[in-house]
């Protein structure tokens, strides 16, 4: 009998396998679209998600990095998509990297702009903190269009009150040999100027040290 109560005793203990460690480790969300999913990369890892994880593991973090990433998203599909990630995941940190797919298209920009607000004040309700990541359009746009649409994170980073990572291919998209054949998409090779650009924002908010 008490060999019996000992086994059932055993078995009430909370588990503390590596796996339920990990778990426990604060979440970093992406909610991006094909410049954080890796498109066109011939490995993921060569992507700037999968080099932020390596980042964070080199500062010692804890953070893990949940990528929700999706090729061809706009702001309006991360919202239809936000609220399962938010309580499946419980981040602590929610970057959202949307809105290049709403401009290449041609979508309205003010609507882009309210997606963005309700994807922010999304994230707040479930207790996330926010990092919104800009973006830049091709010039063939034309630059009033291109100009309205960097304008748009600028204002809704500034009126919701969150960092801003103002151009995620700041130091790449001026660049032709660092971009894929469809020039929208970076290569491998430029993959660490991104993670460069959003480090620089990132880092201080997780306190780790920026200065790589």
């Amino acid at each position: 009998m008490f060999r019996l109560l000992l086994v059932a005793g055993l078995l009430l203990l909370p588990s503390f396998s590596p796996l339920a460690h990990a778990e426990e480790r604060p979440v970093i969300l992406i909610l991006g679209d094909s410049l954080s999913a890796g498109y066109g990369l011939v490995h993921p890892s060569d992507g700037w998600v999968a080099m932020l994880e390596a980042r964070l593991r080199e500062t010692g973090s804890q953070y893990r990095v949940v990528n929700a990433s999706i090729s061809g998203e706009t702001t309006a599909g991360g919202l239809t998509r936000l609220p399962a990630l938010l309580e499946r995941e419980g981040p602590e940190l929610v970057i959202i990297q949307l809105g290049a797919n709403d401009g290449l298209r041609g979508l309205d920009l003010d609507r882009m702009a309210t997606n963005l607000h309700e994807l922010i004040e999304r994230s707040r309700s479930a207790g996330s903190r926010v990092l919104l990541v800009g973006n830049r359009l091709p010039p063939n746009y034309g630059a009033a269009y291109t100009q309205r649409f960097q304008a748009v994170f600028e204002a809704v980073a500034a009126e919701a009150r969150v960092p801003l990572v103002p151009a995620l291919l700041a130091g790449v998209a001026e660049h032709w040999d660092l971009m894929q054949p469809d020039g929208v998409h970076p290569t491998a090779r430029a993959q660490p100027q991104l993670l460069a650009n959003v480090w620089r924002v990132l880092a201080p908010l997780l306190d780790v040290n920026v200065a790589r």
